[in-house]
């Protein structure tokens, strides 16, 4: 009977479902998130095709310059520019399409010609389809810069050799990603055009696949250079926080034993390696910080190619990993190193403030007694010039008590001068004493 009665309430209560949000508060960065799981997504590249890759740093600047940069390309063929705010940006312009995008402190650019090729890989590029003049007003520097070919040609061992042609006998690094249904050929060298090269022999990728596995290919080549970027500065600190170290051994040092170093002079040394270490902080934090995420995003790269051996020559991940882990740790090492000293300077900092306030101290204490002394001193001398005062006092006193006794015979008063005036000092000394004393009490009251 109670269900009864519930099924009924809920049925006379029931309204339509809800088909809109509007009636709702959104988050104003809902449909932000939502579109950030698909931008940037993977382009479809047909094989055969061309792709030259072009990372430019420009360290979060050079916004506006990019926008008018591109523009200016596509002015020049009458399509569409991209808005100011978009972080990415794809366009076909005929021979070459355009595939731009901007991150933290870079930007790339990726040219893509899809047509067959009518000469061996890498005498003409993509970028050569591109009008030249417009790459002299690209803003920026240069930190990666490649070529990619795909063919659907199979390879087998008895054309292996002529791959090697194709990158200039330099030495291979080789592998056969997605598994099996590609492989992958590099050097990871700069050419005489100063670019690096990939050669991609796909069998049944799709044009999905293919432009997945051309993007991380391209992506885990300006990975691994960004991730690596700090190797220089890490050097660079580490031989400066070696002399700094030693620096730092000896102040702990004089500290412990008490040399005849003052405290002032170990101060000045402790304060002066402060000031640098802070200084290599502010250098190195961003950088060393920068290289541990794309050191991560460049594993999880590799991770994702899926690579299986080619027989007699190393994987792109056994060779990157190889290069790139002992650059990364360079960099940890140095950073932990940077925080290390960071630590021991203020430990060293604050052995050389204790001392100093322990000193300050006993500075103190011996200035109170001092201070006591002398306050005692003040007491006993102003105790004297109290007495001096009530017996000069006293003095005036009688002087006008006496002016008063020579009035009194006027007024037909008679007595004897001499035994009033006697008798009258030790009264005059006497209150003029208690006034004193009630003076000083009530003084010193206040000042309590």
């Amino acid at each position: 009977m109670l269900n009864k009665l519930i099924s009924n309430e809920l049925s006379e209560n029931a309204v339509l479902p809800l088909s809109s949000l509007s009636n709702l508060a959104i988050h104003p960065l809902r449909e932000k998130l939502y579109n950030e799981l698909h931008n940037r997504p993977f382009h479809s590249i047909s094989s055969p095709a061309q792709l030259t890759h072009i990372a430019i740093q420009h360290q979060g600047e050079l916004k506006q310059q990019e926008h008018e940069f591109i523009s200016l390309l596509c002015n020049r063929f009458q399509v569409n520019s991209p808005a100011k705010s978009m972080p990415c940006f794809y366009q076909d312009f005929g021979l070459f399409s355009l595939r731009w995008e901007r991150h933290l402190e870079y930007s790339t650019y990726t040219f893509i010609h899809q047509a067959p090729l009518t000469e061996q890989p890498f005498v003409k590029n993509a970028i050569d389809y591109v009008p030249s003049n417009w790459f002299e007003k690209m803003p920026g520097q240069v930190i990666a810069a490649v070529h990619l070919v795909i063919e659907s040609e199979c390879i087998d061992k008895t054309k292996t050799h002529k791959v090697g042609q194709y990158f200039d006998n330099m030495s291979l690094i080789a592998s056969a990603p997605v598994h099996s249904q590609a492989k992958v050929w590099s050097s990871f060298k700069l050419h005489e055009d100063g670019f690096g090269r990939f050669l991609i022999y796909q069998e049944d990728l799709s044009p999905a696949q293919l432009g997945r596995l051309a993007q991380q290919l391209l992506q885990l080549d300006t990975y691994r250079l960004m991730a690596t970027l700090g190797l220089p500065l890490a050097q660079a600190i580490n031989s400066e926080l070696n002399q700094l170290d030693i620096q730092l051994q000896q102040v702990t040092t004089y500290i412990a034993l008490g040399t005849e170093k003052s405290d002032r002079e170990l101060l000045t040394q402790v304060s002066k390696i402060a000031a640098k270490v802070e200084d290599y902080r502010s250098q190195s934090t961003y950088r060393f910080s920068a290289t541990n995420a794309y050191y991560d995003v460049a594993l999880q790269r590799m991770e994702e190619l899926k690579e299986e051996e080619i027989p007699g020559y190393m994987t792109l991940q056994e060779f990157l990993m190889r290069r790139i882990t002992p650059a990364v740790k360079t960099c940890q090492t140095a950073s932990s190193h940077l925080e290390d000293i960071s630590k021991r300077v203020t430990r060293a900092s604050d052995l050389l403030r204790t001392r100093v306030e322990m000193v300050l101290q006993e500075q103190n204490q011996t200035l109170l007694k001092s201070m006591n002394h002398r306050a005692h001193v003040q007491m006993r001398l102003q105790q004297t010039v109290e007495g001096l005062s009530v017996a000069a006092i006293s003095y005036y006193g009688m002087q006008l008590f006496e002016t008063m006794l020579t009035s009194l015979p006027s007024l037909g008063v008679e007595y004897n001068h001499e035994l009033v005036s006697g008798f009258a000092v030790p009264i005059v000394i006497g209150i003029v004493f208690v006034g004193t004393r009630l003076i000083h009490k009530r003084l010193m009251k206040g000042l309590k």
